[in-house]
């Protein structure tokens, strides 16, 4: 029992440090989106994000000569990735940048961050984990927050964007839903990500040729800010944010 306690304080303190990593980049987006928001559609955005993240993961593990590793690993579980990859970066993303469009940015970003509570709350059917009365109260102080951000610090509901704040809130459940899953998955990280964003990204493509309108094909800026969120909100993060969970001891340790 001595020799387990210091492995799962170590793990525990390592889980803390990716987990911190990725939040930090995470506060950096909300700017990026609104920008790339200007230039570009919700699904356009989430394109062209999706598709560097893609790159990105393709490029690591030919780097470090996974491929054939992450051919098997599709082929033998094709159906659980394309439904990961449907849920996020497809379904999840969609709504969470349709939110951004709605909302001010600092109004957006607060309500989604509350992806930490909702991700504690399914913990504990998903998980079979338990909350303390203290966490439970911590949490309605923080959804009180969350009503007056979202009512512009005047409590006048009738002014209120709910479509948006709606749409920012159901991001968050779709997000604490996919990572939950994620607990559960032995697969390694890389692989794992490779296909959750290859197959999100084949059902973009569709969404896109589908869609009326075109991809800004000559616009830098668009391209730039796209090129952002797909590095440091999905690509890098997504990894620092797999390996803290799964480091973790309790996933809901250090979101609460």
């Amino acid at each position: 029992m001595t020799a387990v306690a210091p492995v799962m304080q170590t793990s525990q303190k390592r889980a803390l440090l990716f987990g911190l990593a990725a939040v930090g980049l995470w506060s950096t987006v909300a700017t990026a989106f609104k920008i790339a928001l200007d230039y570009l559609s919700p699904l356009h955005l989430l394109f062209l994000a999706a598709g560097t993240s893609t790159l990105i993961f393709l490029s690591l593990l030919v780097w470090q000569r996974r491929v054939r590793e992450t051919l098997l690993l599709g082929r033998r579980r094709w159906l659980f990735y394309s439904l990961q990859g449907a849920l996020n970066p497809f379904i999840y993303y969609w709504v969470l940048f349709a939110a951004y469009d709605r909302l001010p940015a600092q109004q957006a970003q607060a309500i989604n961050y509350t992806w930490a509570i909702t991700m504690a709350l399914l913990a504990v059917p998903l998980l079979k984990q338990r909350l303390s009365v203290r966490e439970l109260s911590a949490m309605l102080i923080a959804y009180g927050g969350v009503v007056l951000i979202a009512t512009g610090g005047q409590w006048d509901f009738q002014q209120t964007n709910w479509l948006g704040i709606g749409l920012a809130l159901l991001s968050t459940l779709l997000w604490a839903s996919y990572w939950l899953i994620n607990t559960k998955n032995t697969d390694p990280p890389i692989p794992a990500m490779f296909w959750c964003f290859a197959f999100g990204s084949v059902f973009l493509a569709i969404a896109v040729a589908l869609d009326p309108r075109p991809l800004p094909w000559f616009e830098w800026r668009a391209w730039a800010a796209a090129g952002y969120v797909g590095v440091f909100e999905m690509g890098v993060t997504f990894l620092l944010w797999l390996t803290a969970m799964r480091t973790a001891e309790k996933p809901r340790n250090f979101l609460c």
